[in-house]
């Protein structure tokens, strides 16, 4: 029962691919609905389990509150990137059932990834998502973009891959175990000067897998090529879900095994915040492709996450610990940076349109599309009232809190530097003329989650004690929170 949504998602990849195969056309057509029913499966599961504690396989794997917070954002996110896909897919591929399975896949990687406890898992769980996020980048076979997204993906993750390899090792070396509790263990327990350095080494050698997946410079250069290239419901995922379980595992390791040495590399951590969310943002400036803007938007976001981590503080009873602000702000980015591409997704369905000059007018063409923009914009910025205002308010309160003036200040010079590249869209939609006036049709399904993840954004802001505690539950349920 504890890995039950794992079993579920596997059963319905392996489902969704069999009838794939030996399905007739019109039993195809069920597929996206199938995946969808099983991640609804896995949601309902998950709150099944709801409150668990457990470690199982040797204690290999955790089913803990923490790792089921990120298990409910990988179901929901699957959910909403299946819902847009249809309709994307239907005249790009007719492999939809390939995909639709290996998404599904993915989904099941990420709930892996969540529940990791040990130094095996990790490396299999985060190598089970990236072969799954490679395939996916290029699935439009025929879209040289997409080979060449895919590949340049594969090339970056297969060295950032071997190197958080040889950190992994070091840290296996050094304690001679594999589970996070034990290495932690072996670091309080010694007086060896040498292990100090394993312990201060092996982690940012680590970073670079971990960083990879979350986006962090300088592991971020895959980033902008693949969002452009890959299928833009693809690009959605990239931009929450690896990054989302990325933070698990980097959040995991930090303060399950290195808490002895949170002196050490919290410096580091806040130098890799600044370079991140100021080389996303600058850079962001310069781009006219929609997906590459949100690319190094995305990449920005990484380093405000970041801030919660290097603001940790797991001790006495403040509402800004930086954990909660973490799992605040990925809950909330999950739905406006979804939301963002969603609209990028609707103009692309019906114009084929992802350059920001192909967006003027966009107000008379797509009034819906050109409102929802300002309220994603509005939040990817952290402006209230939306939901990326509450979890910048967490992060950057818990930067306060632990003395880092600086590092809060530049967090709040780069969101205004932000607002400069998100309304330039919104100039584009709303001041300039369209060389199409034609009216742009957005389909029910899209129109849908539009509205969802619009609510979200603003449900969260206005309403936003439930999310607190689901924060506060996870917390508290993590192993070195008390």
């Amino acid at each position: 029962m504890l890995i039950s949504p794992e079993l579920i998602l596997a059963i319905f990849g392996m489902l969704v691919l069999v009838v794939d195969l030996i399905g007739r056309a019109r039993t195809r057509e069920w597929l996206p609905w199938v995946t969808v029913l099983g991640f609804v499966l896995a949601f309902a599961a998950t709150l099944y389990i709801w409150g668990s504690n457990a470690s199982i396989f040797a204690g290999m794997y955790s089913v803990d509150m923490f790792s089921l917070f990120f298990k409910l954002l990988a179901t929901i996110a699957g959910t909403m990137i299946v819902l847009v896909s249809i309709d994307y897919l239907r005249g790009r591929t007719t492999r939809q059932g390939e995909f639709f399975s290996i998404f599904t896949f993915s989904i099941l990687a990420m709930t892996m990834m969540a529940s990791s406890a040990s130094l095996l898992m990790i490396y299999l769980s985060i190598e089970f998502l990236s072969y799954t996020s490679y395939l996916l980048t290029g699935f439009l076979r025929e879209d040289k973009k997409s080979n060449e997204a895919a590949l340049k993906y594969f090339l970056y993750g297969a060295i950032t891959s071997a190197v958080m390899l040889y950190g992994l090792s070091l840290l296996y070396g050094v304690s001679g175990s594999l589970n996070l509790t034990d290495i932690a263990t072996a670091f309080a327990n010694t007086v060896d000067p040498s292990v100090r350095t394993v312990a201060l080494v092996a982690p940012a050698l680590v970073l670079a897998g971990l960083g990879f997946k979350i986006s962090l410079v300088p592991f971020h250069q895959w980033a902008p090529d693949a969002y452009e290239g890959a299928p833009t419901p693809v690009t959605a995922f990239l931009s929450v879900g690896p990054k989302a379980v990325g933070f698990a595992i980097l959040l995991r390791v930090a303060l399950t095994t290195l808490p002895i040495y949170q002196a050490s590399w919290i410096p580091l951590l806040a130098v890799i915040s600044i370079i991140t969310m100021t080389l996303g943002n600058l850079v962001a400036l310069r781009q006219t492709n929609i997906k590459r803007l949100l690319a190094y938007s995305s990449i920005a976001q990484a380093g405000y996450m970041l801030i919660g981590l290097v603001g940790v503080n797991l001790t006495g009873n403040s509402p800004f610990s930086g954990l909660n602000g973490v799992l605040i702000y990925l809950f909330a980015y999950l739905f406006t940076n979804l939301g963002a591409f969603i609209c990028v997704i609707a103009i692309e369905n019906a114009t084929g349109a992802v350059n920001i000059a192909d967006y003027a007018g966009l107000v008379r063409r797509a009034p819906f599309v050109a409102a929802l923009f300002i309220i994603f914009f509005l939040s990817l910025a952290g402006i209230p009232p939306t939901a990326g205002f509450i979890g910048k308010f967490f992060v950057f309160g818990a930067a306060l809190r632990e003395g880092f003036l600086t590092l809060a200040a530049i967090g709040v010079i780069n969101s205004i530097i932000s607002v400069f590249y998100y309304f330039a869209v919104i100039r584009a939609a709303f001041f300039l003329d369209a060389k199409d006036p034609s009216p742009i049709r957005i389909t029910p399904l899209v129109t849908a989650m539009l509205t969802v993840t619009a609510a979200m954004v603003l449900l969260i802001a206005v309403y936003p004690q439930p999310l607190f505690n689901l924060a506060a539950w996870s917390m508290g349920m993590f192993g070195v929170v008390k």
